[in-house]
């Protein structure tokens, strides 16, 4: 395994650059299918409307080019940032998207290959939280990462410390026993029912003493 200057704290660091090019790979199998499902029959049809054909091959030209546009865009807005207690990234070409992901909500960590990726010497990491337990994607996904095996490690490290300050069980620090505390209330309407609660409990203290 490598060392951990790959991916120092409170430092962002990209995606591999190979990201541009999976995406790419995969585009263009993507486009094969289309050809070999539709244009490549439309040869075999009498007469050829030779003017329909390229005119599929012409906007297929142009989409490519598009989307070899964006994906260079998209690959240069990603980044991610691991600190001491969560982990940061942010996206988006069009719709610029960030989050947080504390370590101490992490359930699951997953590395998954496919074959281009492999190809390619690359990975994505699939993080999974406990507020998107059951849900068909993660809460994250860290894409194109070369060193994924280092990367999945530090993060379970992290993910252990914070469990163990934190006293779930899951570490090997003591637990913190947890003291009862008093309803908190963000609304309007939640602040009335605090109230009549609060008055409610006074009247069952002084039924006590008398």
């Amino acid at each position: 395994m490598t060392g951990p200057d790959h991916f120092p704290r409170n430092v962002p660091f990209k995606p591999a650059p190979a990201l541009v090019t999976w995406f790419i790979t995969n585009f263009l199998i993507f486009v094969a299918f289309i050809l070999a499902c539709i244009v490549i029959p439309l040869l075999f049809i009498e007469p050829i409307d030779l003017f329909f054909v390229l005119a599929i091959a012409g906007g297929l030209v142009v989409i490519f080019i598009l989307f070899f546009i964006w994906t260079r865009w998209y690959y240069d807005s990603m980044f991610y940032e691991l600190h001491d207690d969560e982990l940061r990234w942010r996206r988006g070409v069009w719709f610029r998207t960030t989050g947080i992901v504390p370590y101490n909500r992490v359930t699951n960590i997953d590395i998954r290959q496919g074959p281009v990726m492999r190809w390619l010497s690359i990975s994505s990491i699939s993080i999974q939280t406990a507020g998107y337990s059951g849900q068909a994607v993660p809460e994250i996904r860290i894409e194109a990462i070369e060193h994924a095996e280092e990367l999945r490690e530090l993060l379970r490290t992290a993910v252990r410390s914070c469990s163990a300050v934190a006293g779930d069980g899951t570490g090997s620090g003591p637990a913190i026993k947890a003291t009862p505390a008093e309803p908190v209330a963000t609304t309007g309407t939640g602040l009335l029912m605090l109230d009549e609660l609060k008055k409610i409990r006074v009247l069952l203290e002084q039924q006590q003493k008398r």
